[in-house]
């Protein structure tokens, strides 16, 4: 039976050296993104992120979902608001996060208004914590995630804010999920960039106001 090598001083430093690269470049990455998605008007922003919506609420996934578990959107992210009132009344059920201290998980609470949310320390405002609101979306097949990104790539991988909330959550997700990003934060592959890890979960749909991507799954991107 042969045994395992354990790893000298110098290859445990090769993988850190490693690992210290990447995190530099998504750094790199993440300013650079911010930077882009700012050097959008808030008016275009406005207008791009209207036909997202749009693009979102003719899914059939969404169409057929009885819960959204969707980000509320903050800063200049795309904006989720529209999504959330269409899903209201189209009856349906509507959850958003709250991360949960020291860890890299979110919990989801389910919410019949914007009022009431509290502001997380980051800046993003947050359902109350409530046991009897709370969903288990590792178990609810019937749930839509709208998750956001800094960037996305054609296979449906997202560079995200660092935190690994969302790799964590996506990991579990029965339901489908959805990033949205607008088409000046799309890159062909963040593998190629260096900013790609094995723990990085993609979505399984990917919409900008000019495309509805499923690359990851084999699919052709599609402009649609």
């Amino acid at each position: 039976i042969g045994r395992h090598t354990r790893p000298n001083r110098s290859d445990r430093e090769a993988v850190s050296m490693r690992s210290f690269g990447a995190l530099a470049r998504k750094d790199s990455l993440r300013a650079a993104f911010k930077q882009k998605r700012l050097a959008l008007s808030p008016e275009e922003r406005a207008s791009i992120d209207a036909v997202i919506a749009e693009r979102v609420c003719e899914l059939p996934e969404f169409e057929s979902a009885q819960l959204i578990a969707s980000y509320l959107s903050f800063d200049a992210e795309v904006e989720t608001r529209g999504i959330i009132e269409r899903a209201w009344q189209e009856g349906k059920t509507v959850a958003l996060p709250r991360c949960v201290p020291a860890s890299r998980r979110m919990r989801w609470y389910t919410i019949d208004s914007l009022d009431g949310l509290e502001r997380h320390a980051f800046g993003m405002q947050e359902p109350a914590e409530d046991p009897a609101r709370e969903v288990d979306l590792a178990v609810h097949k019937g749930a839509l995630a709208i998750v956001p990104a800094l960037a996305v790539d054609m296979q449906g991988f997202r560079l995200g804010y660092g935190g690994g909330y969302y790799d964590v959550f996506l990991a579990e997700l029965s339901g489908v999920s959805v990033g949205l990003c607008r088409e000046v934060q799309v890159v062909e592959d963040l593998a190629a960039l260096g900013a790609r890890e094995r723990y990085d979960i993609p979505v399984d749909l990917v919409i900008t106001e000019t495309r509805f991507l499923r690359a990851h799954r084999g699919d052709e991107p599609r402009t649609v």
